[in-house]
């Protein structure tokens, strides 16, 4: 198994949990899995069951893969990504809510 990292764009849902007014945040998640459909599957899965409401996942893939494209990684993100992997389970490292008036859409979570 790999670790995978994924941006979820979330939108509203009754009991999310996302500040008020918040139009709905971008997470930053580690998922293992064999592959990146999987880790997808996963932590969309994950997410519901927390009720909240994915709209869009991309997929940055494993760590060796993020490396290779020149993404500064640094020991506290290593670390969460290793307890992704030891506890088999999927770790919410970002959450960034968003407002009606962000042009943000989370990606500057990950540089």
């Amino acid at each position: 198994m790999e670790v995978f990292t994924l941006l979820v764009q979330l939108g509203r849902k009754t009991g999310d949990g996302l500040p008020k007014g918040a139009t709905g945040a971008a997470l930053i998640c580690y998922c293992p899995a064999r592959d990146e459909a999987e880790a997808v599957r996963e932590t969309v899965a994950m997410l519901k069951q927390a009720e909240m409401a994915p709209l869009d996942v991309t997929g940055y893939g494993t760590l060796a893969e993020r490396l290779a494209e020149g993404h500064e990684i640094d020991d506290e993100e290593r670390a969460l990504m290793q307890r992704a992997l030891d506890e088999d389970s999927v770790v919410i490292a970002q959450m960034q809510p968003l407002f009606q008036d962000d042009t943000a859409d989370g990606t500057e979570l990950l540089h």
